[in-house]
């Protein structure tokens, strides 16, 4: 998806539902303002933050998304899925040179329409007793009115995607949102969902391995981090386990702004799954903890919408930041992670 200066961009980049708030500019205007500001100006405004952190990794093709998960299938081929459509898709044969493809939904599911939306975000794929998993999110836009979805397949590519319906939903009288969903597979083979978007914070509920939903037997829904006060600008959750700990990534901040993007990448770590997760300096996740990971740096703005990925070489964090260079443009970044001090460094 290329950007035409001076044009309005795409639906697809509102992807993230917020507490109610002041009327302020829709994101499509907000676009077109940024895109008619000349670059060098958008780069005089951009903050300079830490040199320490790296730059992403040389990746080309088609290299704009927003909120990407990847995978590495059995044969070598990576597929990643980001916001957008029916889940927009792109492949690689080498992690470097990315192609587009149709998306994971030929066709909608009728269910979307429900809440007022014909695309879908922050899809989260895995690879589960022989079967790709992916769980997605729909919302209605600037509210918590909003549902966590689940499709199968057995080769994971586009149109192969069978929808198995809701996993979990949000209402706007509930104090949470149910978008950014992300599975994460215990050692003893239990099954927890995390998610959230702003409102309260990230949630974690457990999964019935059976059916890929909420396990009956345990309807708790746990808080894992919170920023504690409006408007709480915390989502994108990913969990993995490293060492006898549980790491918990979350993106902080404001996306999908372009370069007024303030995104960055945060983790915590825990003894249990479900927490609590605290930052390298002892203070927990829900309490505005958080130990950074990605930040702004030079033209790479607001990283963010990360997932995490095990790869041959080690792990990979995967995200998608806007381009100083080109007005913003939503670029995918992939860094690898060195855990050797015992938390995850961006390399």
């Amino acid at each position: 998806m290329s950007r035409t200066p001076c044009t309005s961009q795409p639906s697809r980049l509102s992807r993230t539902s917020r507490p109610s708030r002041p009327p302020r500019t829709s994101r499509p205007s907000r676009w077109a303002a940024l895109l008619c500001v000349p670059a060098a100006i958008l780069l005089a405004l951009t903050p300079s933050i830490a040199s320490a952190y790296p730059d992403p990794g040389t990746v080309t093709g088609a290299t704009v998304v927003h909120d990407p998960t990847m995978i590495r299938t059995p044969g070598g081929r990576y597929l990643l899925y980001a916001t957008g459509g029916g889940l927009s898709y792109r492949t690689s044969t080498d992690r470097r040179t990315y192609s587009a493809g149709g998306d994971a939904f030929a066709g909608r599911p009728g269910w979307w329409s429900s809440y007022g939306t014909t695309e879908a975000w922050a899809p989260d794929i895995s690879y589960q007793g022989g079967k790709y998993l992916m769980y997605y999110a729909v919302s209605t836009f600037r509210t918590n009115r909003s549902a966590i979805g689940l499709a199968v397949s057995s080769t994971g590519l586009p149109s192969s995607w069978s929808d198995r319906g809701i996993v979990y939903t949000s209402t706007a009288s509930n104090d949470y949102n149910a978008i950014d969903p992300n599975l994460f597979v215990d050692d003893d083979g239990s099954w927890w969902l995390s998610f959230g978007s702003f409102w309260t914070g990230i949630k974690m509920i457990r999964i019935d391995p059976s059916t890929g939903k909420q396990l009956s037997s345990d309807t708790a829904r746990r808080s894992i981090a919170s920023r504690g006060t409006p408007p709480n600008a915390v989502e994108a959750p990913f969990v993995v386990k490293r060492n006898g700990f549980y790491y918990l990534f979350a993106s902080y901040d404001t996306c999908c702004a372009g370069t007024s993007s303030t995104y960055k990448v945060k983790v915590g770590r825990a003894t249990s799954v479900t927490g609590p997760y605290r930052d390298r300096n002892g203070v927990a996740m829900t309490n505005d903890g958080g130990t950074p990971v990605l930040e702004s740096h030079g033209r790479y703005i607001g990283p963010g919408g990360q997932s995490i990925l095990h790869d041959t070489d080690g792990d990979l964090i995967v995200y998608h930041y806007y381009d100083g260079n080109t007005n913003g443009t939503p670029r995918l970044g992939v860094n690898l992670l060195n855990w050797s001090s015992g938390w995850p460094v961006a390399s």
